[in-house]
């Protein structure tokens, strides 16, 4: 299986679509459109030929008095080619992203139970923040 990481941009939305087995949910044309326009949000997707197999999203983070970071958003690699190295080549990139865009540093969230995630992050030399808690506001 030779990967190929593309970074998707604006006129990719269909590419977004037909990966929707990737995501949560299916990804809305709207909205797409939109995470694919936004300054500061960024796609990757990993590629076996013309399929998508997996992908990490981005979002920039900038604050005046820390500068530049990378919100790892989510990582999605499809189950039949999991456990082959494309979510930890995915986050890689993701992490050169944010060194070539100038970013002070990059973080993520997951489940702590989530123990795939884990192993992944860690491997692309994260490493635990015990004094953080994260807070939600869902209005779903």
């Amino acid at each position: 299986m030779a990967i190929e990481i593309r970074v998707l941009g604006p006129g990719d939305e269909a590419v977004v679509i037909a990966a929707a087995g990737l995501f949560d949910e299916p990804p809305t044309p709207g909205w797409t459109e939109s995470f694919l326009t936004t300054s500061g949000h960024h796609l990757l997707v990993a590629f076996d030929g013309d399929d998508a197999v997996g992908f990490v999203s981005c979002v920039e983070l900038l604050h005046p008095d820390k500068g530049r970071e990378l919100f790892l958003y989510e990582l999605s690699v499809a189950e039949e080619v999991r456990r082959r190295g494309i979510g930890r080549a995915l986050v890689d990139a993701g992490l050169d992203l944010a060194r070539r865009l100038g970013c002070y540093g990059a973080w993520t969230a997951t489940e702590d139970d989530n123990a795939a995630a884990l192993a992944t992050y860690r491997s692309t030399g994260a490493t635990a923040d015990p004094t953080t808690v994260t807070e939600v506001w869902d209005w779903r």
